[in-house]
């Protein structure tokens, strides 16, 4: 019989008569034809909510699943197999008979044809799948499939990242990623600030620290002989000079924003860095937004507030949010690198993010606050704090958890000379007052800290002025001065003599460019996309959380 609720519909795809163009009569096609319209099958998840929502007793219905083995368990009679399809942790039983789970082993991709009945008193899941008719997909030797029903580490696991996506934690991980990006995409949406798709392959290391990826070919590579990148001819340069793969869409991201006032963007970025941590990817996902016409760092801040407050309470609001917090009370999420992450600490982290307004602490207080806690041995940091150091991530994991309580906490205004050369100044001199340097010149600039995970964020006001950007160019070692010839010039000016006009901004003249036209107050911030995730999820590891993770000295497939 069909079965139609609230909560899905059994129905099988439907065709419509479409009227085609003339040439199909001189073809001697009929006028008309029937083009079958794509319906999505009913995925496991959508099964199990109807079953859940309006549980019939005694009532079955006749339905279609495909999907893939989890495990079968043969006996005289019958056997029974585990399917699932990813939509869902929560996998479906069906029920088989000995001739229909020949051919069955984990692994194998399947559609089952049955009827969904009430299962027998006593059973886990409500409702089981007595098959009428199975077909097998795709067939899997079960004697080599790496994934069998037992506990797997993640360690082992990446070993095979494309097949790990498979097992229904990394199949959820999957699904709350797709989760974050359509909440952001509509959040940004509704405030009129438009998605962007910047360079991946860029002309300059926007930060400055010289861990970018050189783009080359092969053809380079053979030419070069092993020979220094600056002494090759440009010539045999695809691109006629070197270039790299981005290390953060911000310069680009400033260009798009004065063209429509307000961008973002979600797009991966890469570092050469040879760090092999937990907390460290060569290619990750960087979420950055731009926005033109304001003047002070609070209204950037606010911003990312609201940002992930929304997708905070979202999470929580969600069967994805949902099925997190049963796979941290059910399984043995096999964490390595620390005690496993209870389902009650999760949704208290969701609530920290969600619980407003976050705090907000200046660079100088901090350093004080630091000091005050090993003055007091409160703390003993490996690392002494320090003005010139910046904060290492033991004084982030205790400004976060001594400030912040469980929510994230703003850390502004840091020492220039320990930041990128785009920073504008900080609004007021008062930020630097009672701190260890006062008379060290600020930035406007902050970094977000949130608990265990340090920083996840940071953002600036830029500098817009292009004398003051040049001025800070040149603190950087960013501005070359260009060779002058041997004879002198026709002016008769002295042989070494350098008009300002003469300077080399390289790959950054264009960036300079923007400051001559039109140039306006503007800010943003970047967002390292996945960490956030691993911080959602609880997962410790960020190798963990991307599918295919490339860090120093491993990129499989």
């Amino acid at each position: 019989m069909a079965w139609t609720n609230h909560a899905i519909r059994w129905h099988r795809p439907r065709c419509r008569p479409v009227r085609t163009e003339a040439p199909s009569r001189k073809l001697g096609l009929p006028l008309w034809t029937r083009r079958q319209i794509f319906t999505p099958s009913n995925t496991i998840a959508a099964i199990l909510a109807a079953s859940h929502n309006s549980p019939l007793q005694g009532e079955k219905a006749d339905l279609t699943v495909n999907g893939f083995v989890r495990s079968v368990r043969n006996q005289k009679r019958m056997s029974f197999a585990v399917i699932g399809d990813g939509s869902t942790i929560e996998p479906l039983q069906a029920v088989l008979t000995s001739s229909q789970a020949e051919g069955l082993s984990t692994g194998t991709g399947v559609q089952i044809t049955g009827e969904w009945r009430p299962s027998p008193p006593g059973k886990q899941q409500s409702h089981e799948l007595h098959a009428t008719a199975v077909k097998i997909l795709g067939q899997a030797d079960s004697g080599t499939y790496p994934l069998q029903k037992k506990y797997h580490s993640p360690e082992f696991l990446r070993t095979f990242p494309h097949l790990r996506t498979r097992t229904p934690l990394n199949s959820l991980l999957l699904r709350l990623r797709s989760h974050a990006i359509a909440r952001l995409t509509t959040f940004f949406s509704n405030r009129d600030i438009y998605q962007t798709h910047p360079p991946i392959i860029t002309s300059s290391d926007c930060e400055g620290a010289g861990e970018a990826f050189s783009v080359t070919t092969s053809l380079s590579q053979t030419l070069s002989s092993g020979s220094p990148r600056s002494r090759q001819d440009p010539s045999e340069l695809f691109f006629r000079s070197p270039k790299y793969l981005t290390v953060s869409s911000q310069l680009h991201l400033e260009a798009l924003a004065q063209s429509v006032g307000q961008v973002w963007t979600l797009s991966p970025t890469f570092r050469a860095e040879k760090s092999d941590t937990p907390r460290h990817l060569s290619e990750f996902y960087m979420l950055e937004a731009e926005l033109c016409f304001i003047d002070r760092l609070g209204g950037i801040m606010s911003l990312v507030e609201d940002m992930l407050q929304d997708l905070a309470k979202s999470l929580q609001n969600s069967t994805i949010g949902h099925e997190i917090l049963m796979a941290k009370r059910n399984w043995e999420t096999g964490e390595e690198d620390g005690p496993s992450i209870s389902a009650e600490t999760l949704r208290k982290r969701w609530q920290g993010i969600e619980e407003g307004p976050w705090p907000r602490i200046t660079y100088s207080n901090a350093i004080e606050l630091l000091k005050d806690a090993v003055h007091d041995k409160r703390v003993a940091f490996e690392y002494s704090p320090s003005w010139d150091d910046g904060l290492h991530a033991e004084h982030e994991r205790f400004i976060a958890e001594d400030v912040g309580h469980g929510k994230p906490v703003f850390v502004t205004d840091y020492p220039q000379k320990i930041k990128a050369f785009y920073m504008a100044p900080s609004e007021s001199e008062s930020t630097n007052q009672g701190g260890p340097a006062a008379h060290d010149p600020t930035v406007a600039c902050f970094d977000l800290l949130m608990p265990e995970i340090c920083e996840v964020a940071g953002g600036s006001m830029r500098e817009h002025r292009l004398p003051q950007l040049l001025t800070s160019m040149r603190a950087h070692g960013l501005v070359k001065k260009n060779e002058p010839s041997e004879a002198g010039d026709p002016d008769g000016n002295a042989v070494g003599q350098m008009p300002m006009e003469e300077e080399d901004l390289g790959n950054l003249q264009w960036y300079a460019d923007l400051r001559k036209w039109g140039s306006v107050p503007h800010g943003g911030f970047g967002l390292g996309f996945d960490r956030l995730l691993g911080y959602l999820a609880g997962v410790r590891n960020i190798r963990d959380v991307v599918t295919f993770p490339r860090v120093y000295g491993r990129c499989d497939c």
